[in-house]
């Protein structure tokens, strides 16, 4: 297999790299993280325009028809600048769910205001109890006539606070680890019976939980067969757990990069740190992880996107993999920069942050162990 970047795609990574570069600036992504909306809706319409948001769509569905590969570079590329727009909370988590389960109508009216800018999706889907299993589901569906009303509470729903339109799962039948009997339904985010409280997280993104008191949801919302909805939402988790970790590995390069930067200026007994030999080491080893993290990334994406057994498998074997290497990576970063890389002021502990927060999502390490040596 090649590693090397095709044509379009050196052409997507370098529009990226260029917006980032040019236009988002650290203490631009410190003010949006501050503001109320939490990213740019500007920036999100430029987005549209240069045509990153139809990046993860088929050309059926009016979008680019890109690979997971493609999505990869879009997001290693906007983990380097700590874009806070919410592209895989709502392309990936919501927008390929309805690509997957919707109907022709439901995909054109929901896709198309999402590919045009003019609609944000979130996915709520986790719950309390999950510990990252997908298939837990407690929020409940009950037939009421030719509809349904929705109960439960959902926690962590990124993108929770800018969304026009939800993606929630409610259990139609069965038991709360039941894979079978979980409905999907496309849910106005201002129905009532719907509340919500928001809340920023560790790495200044935005989340909310929701809770849900005899929505009444029509069965014309529902979206694919809850016999088999099960697939879907893991085969949407792990294209994220692909986006997320490709972000990740764009976050660990600026945190390699910046760290031996800082270490060839800042002095100890008369010397630049990066003169000494055991730190010099360290960085060595920090360059290792993140080169065997890019190279694990690439070649199991296709595996991921061919789905199936081997596509889960692939998946908590990257995010495991990933999520070791970001700690030593993020560990270093803050301890070669001594107290500063504590701080707020430094970009380090920002890039930290985002991979704590990067790891913790679609289930912990534990929880990828445990699911890769269950699938062997």
């Amino acid at each position: 297999m090649t590693f090397a970047l095709t044509e379009e795609q050196q052409m997507l990574k370098d529009s990226v790299d260029r917006f980032v570069a040019q236009d988002y600036p650290f203490e631009t992504r410190r003010r949006l993280a501050e503001s109320d909306l939490g990213y740019s809706a500007a920036n999100w319409q430029t987005f549209a325009e240069l045509g990153w948001l139809s990046v993860p769509f088929a050309e059926e569905s009016g979008g680019f028809g890109g690979s997971l590969r493609d999505v990869a570079t879009v997001t290693e590329a906007l983990g380097r600048g700590l874009v806070t727009e919410p592209w895989v909370q709502n392309l990936i988590l919501a927008g390929r769910l309805v690509e997957l389960l919707g109907t022709p109508e439901q995909r054109a009216e929901v896709l198309g205001a999402v590919i045009d800018g003019r609609c944000q999706l979130a996915l709520a889907h986790t719950e309390r109890r999950a510990g990252g299993n997908p298939a837990c589901v407690g929020c409940t569906a009950t037939p009421d006539g030719d509809d349904f009303l929705v109960s439960g509470e959902k926690v962590m729903v990124l993108n929770g606070p800018s969304a026009d339109l939800l993606v929630v799962s409610a259990r139609a039948s069965g038991a709360e680890r039941d894979r079978q009997g979980i409905a999907l339904f496309l849910v106005p985010a201002d129905a009532p019976g719907i509340g919500r409280r928001d809340y920023p997280t560790i790495d200044r993104l935005r989340a909310s939980d929701i809770t849900f008191d005899n929505v009444s949801v029509s069965a014309s919302a529902m979206l694919g067969d809850p016999a088999s909805n099960i697939d879907a939402l893991e085969t949407v988790i792990d294209e994220a757990i692909v986006a997320t970790c490709a972000e990740a590995i764009g976050v660990m390069d600026v945190l390699l990069q910046d760290t031996v930067a800082y270490t060839r200026t800042r002095k100890q007994f008369g010397s630049p740190l990066g003169k000494f030999q055991a730190l010099q080491h360290r960085m060595v080893e920090m360059f290792v992880a993140l080169e065997q993290s890019r190279a694990l990334l690439l070649q199991n994406t296709a595996a991921v996107a061919s789905g199936g057994t081997q596509a889960r498998k692939a998946a908590s074997a990257i995010k495991v993999h990933i999520g070791k290497s970001a700690r030593l990576i993020g560990k270093e970063a803050i301890q070669m920069h001594g107290g500063m890389g504590t701080t707020d002021d430094l970009n380090i502990g920002h890039y930290v942050k985002r991979l704590l927060a990067l790891e913790a999502l679609f289930g912990d390490m534990d929880y990828h162990l445990d699911r890769y040596a269950r699938l062997t």
